[in-house]
């Protein structure tokens, strides 16, 4: 979920500083370029003023009378452009040069120069040039008009490079870029911390879910931090478990009072039917009938009373070398498996595990049983321990019938015989109190088919407390 809600955040956060920054960004180019507008601006003002009264009209394109005033125009001129390098220059409204620097510089009819120029004539100064960007190798024209007595007689011009405006514009814009990449890195880590701080108690009641889930009835939501729905949903579920436990307490207690209860009228009615068989012919198919069914009554209750201890018993978890504990069950099933006709064997090599050895040797026993009982004659139950990873697994295998995909999905549930078994002797309790068993002690048991035919069945335990 995380992995979702983060980059979701990230574009939005990613979004909004760049509706930020490149505003930012365009304002400062704006910025500088009106900073060195208005230098031009005012240096064309000071120009002019010095033009203004140079002579009082040009004839045939030359001053009338040598001016000293056009002179201090000129050496400012030249000043101008050796400290600046801005081109700068009076002219005429014949486009005739007053005083100019460089020198042969001249005003073109056409281009922005002239544009500009043409606008001056009309009393007014030109218009603020278009916004120059850091990729473009353009120069800022400025044309201001030198008036006297109403009269536009000369305009003054500049036209200035852009590498010092673009180059401040550059690093303008890097420290605006440095500024957003370090506002995304803090927002980055809000974001980290928020959805951390958002999906920390979802986390809790996940895994607290998986532990019930898998048979650890006690584990509850703690207390954490959170948006208080979510600690809301949190004190909620807690309830909610309690509730569930309460109701699967009683059950198992219901279900262990009523086999306890059941036991006794059961042994006295069993021995009943043992004193009328005195009674009546050894070979009397009735009573060897109802003995039989008594016996299998007694059985049942037995299991249904192992079946709830199981499920209400505490594990006792011990480092148990597993490999060692297959291997003795190997050895105490063999005899039945040799008496049926079955080849019973065991891989077993030393593997330590966290585990209830009393609970995996009664799960072991179950699962080698039902193995046993289903294999026919001159078949083969094998057993065999490994590990890996987290988890240590004891797989036992056989070459009897197997089941269906349908019988797969439901085996180990309470009571459940698949239909083409229901002759052979059982309950149907052993693999759930062995699931019960092994659920308590942290561990597990799944099922699948074994080719080429037969049950696979593993059981796994975990390899740390």
């Amino acid at each position: 979920m995380r992995t979702r809600l983060l980059p979701l955040l990230i574009v939005l956060m990613a979004a909004v500083l760049l509706s930020l920054g490149v505003p930012l960004a365009v304002s400062l180019a704006a910025a500088e370029q009106q900073k060195v507008v208005v230098d031009r601006i005012d240096d064309t003002a000071r120009f002019a003023a010095l033009a203004q009264f140079v002579t009082d009209a040009p004839k045939g394109n030359r001053p009338a009378v040598p001016d000293e005033r056009l002179e201090t125009l000129q050496r400012e001129l030249d000043s101008y452009y050796d400290v600046y390098d801005i081109r700068a220059g009076v002219f005429y409204r014949s486009r005739t040069a007053m005083g100019s620097a460089p020198a042969h510089w001249r005003i073109p009819r056409a281009g922005e120069l002239g544009a500009a120029f043409d606008e001056a004539l009309l009393s007014r100064r030109s218009h603020d040039p278009g916004q120059v960007w850091p990729w473009q190798h353009s120069r800022l024209v400025v044309a201001s008009p030198v008036i006297r007595d109403g009269d536009v007689v000369a305009v003054v011009v500049t036209d200035s490079p852009t590498d010092q405006m673009r180059a401040r514009t550059v690093r303008g814009w890097l420290l605006i870029g440095a500024g957003e990449a370090a506002a995304m890195l803090l927002a980055v880590g809000a974001a980290l911390r928020l959805t951390g701080w958002v999906l920390r108690p979802v986390r809790v009641l996940d895994a607290t879910t998986h532990d019930i889930a898998t048979g650890r009835l006690k584990s509850r939501v703690a207390a954490a931090g959170g948006p208080p729905e979510l600690r809301r949903l949190a004190r909620s579920f807690n309830e909610m478990a309690d509730n569930v436990e309460d109701v699967l307490e009683q059950q198992r207690a219901f279900v262990a009072d009523a086999s306890h209860q059941l036991r006794n009228p059961l042994a006295a009615l069993l021995l009943r039917i043992e004193l009328l068989a005195l009674e009546l012919p050894e070979d009397n198919e009735e009573i060897a009938s109802v003995r039989t069914e008594g016996k299998r009554l007694a059985q049942v209750l037995d299991d249904l009373l192992d079946l709830a201890l199981a499920e209400h018993a505490e594990a006792d978890l011990r480092l148990t070398d597993i490999g060692a504990l297959a291997d003795e069950r190997v050895a105490a099933w063999t005899p039945t498996a040799r008496a049926k006709g079955v080849r019973l064997t065991g891989e077993c090599p030393p593997t330590t595990a966290w585990t209830d050895p009393i609970a995996l040797s009664s799960a072991l026993d179950a699962v080698i049983d039902n193995a046993v009982k289903f294999t026919p004659e001159d078949g083969e139950v094998r057993v065999t321990v490994s590990s890996g990873g987290d988890f240590s697994t004891v797989v036992v295998t056989d070459t009897g019938p197997g089941l269906t995909e349908d019988e797969l999905a439901r085996v180990g549930d309470r009571f459940w015989r698949s239909g083409r078994h229901q002759n052979v002797k059982g309950s149907g309790l052993g693999l759930s109190i062995s699931r019960a068993l092994l659920a308590a002690a942290g561990g597990g048991i799944g099922y699948g088919h074994h080719e080429p035919g037969g049950l696979r069945v593993t059981v796994t335990v975990a390899r740390n407390p």
